[in-house]
């Protein structure tokens, strides 16, 4: 792993410019993917929501039907992210600590697939690709949603990830 830089490490595979529920599920079946790993906060639903925006259950019930679906928050609040998970009846972590390996790690064997079965789905360069490229994951960047299911249009948070990003070198960042 020595050698590689904020090239690789900050790259996602997949950075369609979308929000989770404009994601093509054939693109990431026809990549192999068996599973998806999928942040909450900002990728899911904004804020302190607990309730899913209509478009983003409408994809999460559907790619449920062809992947295995695991949620995966840095959030601290067990019960949010169980009521989050409660709606559509799959496994989730509480405070993972990304970019940090090890909750992934269990996940990954868990899910008992290799890893570049695996997409890791979220709204963050810095946390979730990160943390999906240092596991060999496949990693897609989203749109963080609003609460109707449709992306923030000025992102603060992500714009400043994609700058600092394309300064450490990532090129499309």
């Amino acid at each position: 792993m020595a050698g590689l830089t904020a090239q690789h490490w900050l790259t996602p595979d997949w950075d369609p410019h979308l929000t989770i529920a404009q994601l093509s599920l054939p693109h990431l079946t026809a990549h192999g993917l068996k599973a998806a790993v999928i942040d909450v906060d900002r990728t899911l639903l904004p804020g302190r929501d607990v309730t899913l925006p209509g478009p983003v259950r409408d994809w999460l019930v559907d790619a449920g039907r062809r992947l295995q679906l695991h949620l995966f928050s840095n959030n601290p609040s067990r019960d949010r992210i169980a009521a989050v998970a409660d709606q559509l009846q799959v496994s989730f972590t509480f405070g993972a600590g990304k970019p940090r390996r090890g909750a992934l790690r269990s996940v990954v064997r868990d899910l008992a697939l290799p890893p570049e079965a695996i997409a890791m789905i979220g709204d963050r360069l810095f946390t979730d690709v990160l943390c999906g490229n240092r596991m060999g994951l496949y990693t897609v960047l989203v749109r963080p949603v609003r609460d109707d299911g449709k992306p923030c249009r000025h992102d603060r948070v992500q714009r400043f990830e994609r700058a600092m990003a394309r300064v450490m070198g990532a090129p499309s960042a």
